[in-house]
Order: C-alpha cells, then sequence, then structure tokens
C-alpha cells in the first residue's frame, strides 16, 4: 500500500506540473479599479472603461494606460505593467520540463507567464483648485498719480474797523 500512494502522490506531481500556464493562469487577468472619491469615469488606452468600483479582464501581456475622471476633480493617470510573475513562471517551468518546448513557447507569447500590475488600480482624485479672482482695479487710476486734496485752513488778515492804521516805516 504505501508503494500505491507514492505512485499516487508522484502522479499527482507530474500532472500539476506538466499543467502549462496558458490552461492553470488563463491569458487574461480580473484588475480591479478604484478611486477615492467613488464614481470616477475610468477608460483605458486599449479601449476599456467603467465607472469605479469596476473590475475587468484584461489581457496579461499587454500593458496599458488607465485615465481616471470625474467631475471637480483633476483627471488621474496609472501606467498598468505586465511583468514576467512568480506564479507564471513555475507554471512554465513545469510546463517546460515535463510539457516541452512548444508549451514554453506558447506560454512565453501569449501573456501567460505575466501579471497586469498594479493591480487593484487605486487612485485618489485631487479636487480642481478654485480660480482665483483678483480684485476688479481700473488700470488707469492705478497708473496714475495719487493727489490728496487739501484740507488745511489758510489763515487769511483781515483790518480790523476800528484798528489804529499801522505805522508806516
Amino acid at each position: 500500500m504505501n508503494n500505491f500512494c507514492r505512485m499516487g502522490a508522484l502522479a499527482l506531481v507530474t500532472i500539476s506540473l506538466s499543467a502549462c500556464a496558458t490552461v492553470t493562469r488563463g491569458t487574461k487577468q480580473q484588475v480591479e479599479f478604484k478611486s477615492t472619491p467613488e464614481g470616477a469615469d475610468m477608460k483605458t488606452s486599449e479601449g476599456f472603461s467603467c465607472v469605479t468600483p469596476c473590475k475587468i479582464k484584461l489581457k496579461r501581456k499587454t500593458a496599458f494606460d488607465a485615465v481616471f475622471t470625474k467631475a471637480g476633480y483633476e483627471s488621474a493617470t496609472v501606467k498598468v505593467k505586465s511583468k514576467f510573475s512568480g506564479g507564471g513562471a513555475a507554471a512554465g517551468a513545469g510546463n517546460i520540463l515535463l510539457g516541452g518546448v512548444i508549451g514554453g513557447v506558447v506560454d512565453g507569447s501569449n501573456g501567460s507567464l505575466n501579471s497586469l500590475m498594479p493591480n487593484p488600480v487605486d487612485v485618489i482624485l485631487a479636487p480642481v483648485a478654485e480660480p482665483t479672482i483678483a480684485p476688479a482695479t481700473d488700470a488707469v487710476a492705478m497708473d496714475a498719480p495719487v493727489v490728496e486734496p487739501v484740507t488745511e485752513a489758510v489763515p487769511v488778515a483781515v483790518p480790523a474797523a476800528d484798528a489804529a492804521p499801522a505805522p508806516a516805516n
């Protein structure tokens, strides 16, 4: 019975290692898109779109830009990269060891060895800055010199009627 268990375990390991990445992982990956605040329009450079929060199944081998827009907020762009990943490496190694070169070439060319990163794609949208409005000014008055009115009283000498005439020199 002991040999039977060993043979079963060996068969299970062989089957799992020979499964190629295309079968075990697939050529598409579900990517989650989030934004703060929620409800932003998200469009990819590949032509896919949704309203956050949302999930879209995308090809693993194609990098893309995700553009987030929402009224009253600055737009934000995130570059999503397609990178060779650990999960794909394990599946690909099993395929090459037990499945042959053809399976390795297929996995390497269809993107099943890659993962899209970052995932989830999460952005914080910044509110649009309020425009600064300068106070209304008269451009002509700003360049003209400032003239202030005279407000001091100027003393005036008035001779008194019963005053003696001033001596002559």
